[in-house]
């Protein structure tokens, strides 16, 4: 089976385009997880929400970003790379006005559902978007995303309360739909380009090898990627549920000190997601620098567990560092993949079962809490999730790649070009 050539667009207005739309796309990737949080009160004032109800709320993110990673990879082969895109920002948009609307909790909650439905749809597909109409960038371009991601999830956060307490919460929520809208307008351009160009067999160049996702636990590639990103995932869930009351249980942080902290993880991750993906483009071994990450998350849990109170900010800043991970993972899932379709099929499987896992991370880690009584327990239980990426690290010492430990056909005619 021969792969056609990827089309890559011209410079100027054609890739100008699509660079604007993978940022625009980013932005919109956390504002339906980051908006409601800190509304909640707010929101119950108007509508009755029991405490199951904000927990059933708190859960659905990583559950719908874990399914969408499964389902996902179908709707890119149905519909293609883009229409799939454009697809995850009619449901965002779909979503966040639904949730302004909503009468009652069940409308919040389908708002909800369908919003995140969309943000997963979006988490998936934008790696080997990038992959696509870069393929010689793809380092940079990750990097750039990647900032822009923790910016989206920045600044519903930040904008929230003081957006609902000048126009009321659901002004709050449905705002974030414009957001979606402007980032449909590129998307909606190159589809229409497309058309008139008559390049609707371009489609066949973004799946042109069918990688299904259910033989990729045969992937040693694969699997190694996957455990990456999912020991980031548990990592950093836990942390967000957890972390400021362990500072305040261990290291006398107050609860204004542990938000501090706990914003201290996330601002120096933006550096990491800088770096890391162009240096994965430039070091021979990726493994490196998942032991750099490793190492971050494992000291900075070593230095809790055993001088809490000591030094708390440099164990935050290593666990904040640890986060590397994140971004070096969604690099290598276009450099160890041949094809479109590898790309795909590896991005929806590693971050389907990565958000599934995160999901767990903070349920562990309280169960644990109420078994031990301490926080020990669930110290020495995320120092161990965080060696598990030790593995990787070594089998990811050698470039293999996906479709040629599967024994699939490989692309006729060219070379791989899903290297940054």
């Amino acid at each position: 089976m021969s792969e056609p050539e990827p089309r890559r667009l011209p410079p100027g207005a054609g890739r100008a385009l699509a660079l604007l739309g993978i940022v625009l796309v980013a932005f919109t990737l956390r504002q339906a997880v980051a908006a409601m949080s800190p509304i909640l009160g707010e929101i119950r004032a108007d509508i009755p929400i029991s405490s199951i109800d904000v927990g059933l709320i708190g859960t659905l993110p990583p559950i719908l970003l874990a399914v969408s990673g499964f389902v996902a990879p179908r709707v890119a082969r149905g519909i293609g790379l883009d229409g799939g895109i454009v697809l995850a920002l009619l449901l965002m948009t779909l979503g966040h006005l639904a949730r302004a609307f909503a009468p009652d909790f069940a409308v919040l909650l389908a708002g909800s559902v369908v919003a995140l439905a969309g943000t997963g749809i979006g988490n998936v597909l934008l790696p080997p978007v990038v992959r696509r109409y870069f393929p010689g960038r793809v380092a940079l371009l990750t990097a750039v995303y990647v900032s822009v991601v923790g910016v989206s999830t920045a600044v519903p956060a930040a904008l929230a309360a003081p957006l609902a307490e000048r126009a009321g919460w659901r002004f709050s929520l449905g705002i974030w739909s414009l957001t979606s809208l402007v980032a449909l307008v590129p998307w909606l351009v190159i589809l229409a380009r497309e058309r008139h160009r008559e390049l609707r067999d371009a489609a066949a160049v973004e799946s042109p090898v069918t990688v299904p996702v259910a033989r990729l636990w045969r992937s040693r590639a694969a699997l190694s990627i996957t455990v990456v990103f999912s020991t980031s995932t548990v990592l950093t869930y836990a942390a967000f549920a957890w972390l400021p009351e362990i500072l305040g249980d261990i290291a006398g942080s107050t609860p204004a000190e542990a938000g501090v902290l706990l914003a201290v993880t996330g601002l120096i991750s933006l550096p990491g997601a800088l770096v890391a993906p162009l240096l994965v483009a430039r070091v021979p071994n990726p493994g490196w620098l998942i032991a750099c990450g490793v190492a971050s998350f494992v000291l900075g849990y070593l230095g809790l567990l055993l001088a809490p109170a000591t030094a708390t900010l440099l164990w935050v800043l290593l666990i904040g560092s640890g986060s590397i991970l994140f971004p070096v993972s969604l690099v290598l899932i276009n450099v160890r993949t041949r094809t479109p379709g590898g790309t795909v099929a590896l991005s929806g499987f590693a971050q389907g079962v990565a958000y599934a896992l995160g999901a767990l991370g903070p349920l562990v880690v309280g169960l644990l809490h109420d078994v031990n009584g301490g926080w020990t327990l669930p110290l020495l239980f995320l120092l161990a999730v965080a060696l598990v990426a030790a593995v990787p690290a070594i089998t990811l010492a050698r470039p293999t790649f996906v479709e040629d430990e599967l024994a699939l056909p490989a692309p006729a005619g060219r070379e791989h070009v899903g290297r940054p």
